[in-house]
């Protein structure tokens, strides 16, 4: 891949438009909607405030019987699309292992700067974890990859840290940098030094959680770069789904026997 350095803002602005990349991408949102709205209307799934913001709430999906632990899955749409409710099926996986689930939703660019995203994030988790004891377990997709690999740096770990076994970031933006000279930092309203400090792949993790990568094998060159900076940066591994691009690569959060899952669950 041609480094972010040498690449003029059309062309960066395209290397991260996956929707510009993928067959019938404008299917997916709508048909992701219709499967949440399903698997909420059969679920025991309550909403929880956790903060005073009107998006500052999480959905508490329950198991039958008492859960293992609590998987929390952040969802992604480069910090400005979508809501906690887009994504309800994909806590089927974890689910159906018996795990509670913790969907956050936050509040959205240009109204929050990512930095204060991943501070609602660390509130989210602290709060789900008040509700359900056990192991907690990391999991997030694009954006959303982003938020909970910040989740176990230092800097932006919630209080519960201790309790966090597993984080598997899927598709992760782990290094901001190549974002703010596009278009899209329109909205973020990053700085070269909120950029550098937001990023995972330029920071260090806590010890203590296993980290494991994954990351769609026909997915953009800048995600497959993204990933590998990650799991370079951290010493971890790095899954490349073969024959997933960056929308259908959760797919396998709703198998609880997928290798993504069997990561997040360990």
């Amino acid at each position: 891949m041609e480094s972010w350095q040498d690449m003029d803002r059309a062309a960066l602005d395209d290397a991260y438009a996956n929707a510009d990349h993928i067959a019938d991408a404008a299917a997916y949102p709508p048909r992701w909607a219709a499967e949440a709205a399903d698997f909420r209307a059969r679920s025991d799934v309550s909403t929880i405030a956790y903060g005073p913001g009107e998006a500052e709430a999480l959905d508490l999906f329950r198991p039958e019987g008492a859960p293992h632990g609590l998987v929390v899955f952040v969802h992604g749409g480069y910090w400005r699309r979508f809501g906690r409710s887009d994504w309800s099926h994909f806590a089927e996986g974890a689910l159906s292992a018996g795990y509670a689930v913790a969907m956050p939703g936050y509040p959205l660019a240009p109204g929050a700067r990512i930095a204060e995203i991943t501070a609602c994030i660390a509130r989210a988790v602290d709060r789900a974890a008040e509700d359900v004891s056990g192991p907690i377990r990391l999991t997030g997709h694009s954006a959303g990859g982003h938020l909970v690999a910040r989740m176990i740096m230092a800097d932006a770990a919630p209080a519960c840290i201790a309790r966090i076994a597993t984080c598997v970031p899927i598709s992760p933006v782990a290094d901001l940098r190549p974002l703010v000279p596009q278009s899209m930092n329109d909205d973020l309203r990053l700085d070269a030094a909120e950029a550098v400090a937001e990023s995972p792949a330029l920071g260090h993790p806590l010890a203590g959680p296993a980290v494991t990568v994954h990351v769609g094998a026909e997915e953009r060159p800048s995600f497959l770069w993204q990933a590998d900076a990650l799991g370079a940066a951290w010493d971890v591994p790095v899954r490349r789904a073969p024959g997933r691009h960056h929308f259908d690569v959760i797919d396998a959060l709703r198998d609880p026997a997928s290798p993504l899952m069997r990561d997040i669950l360990a």
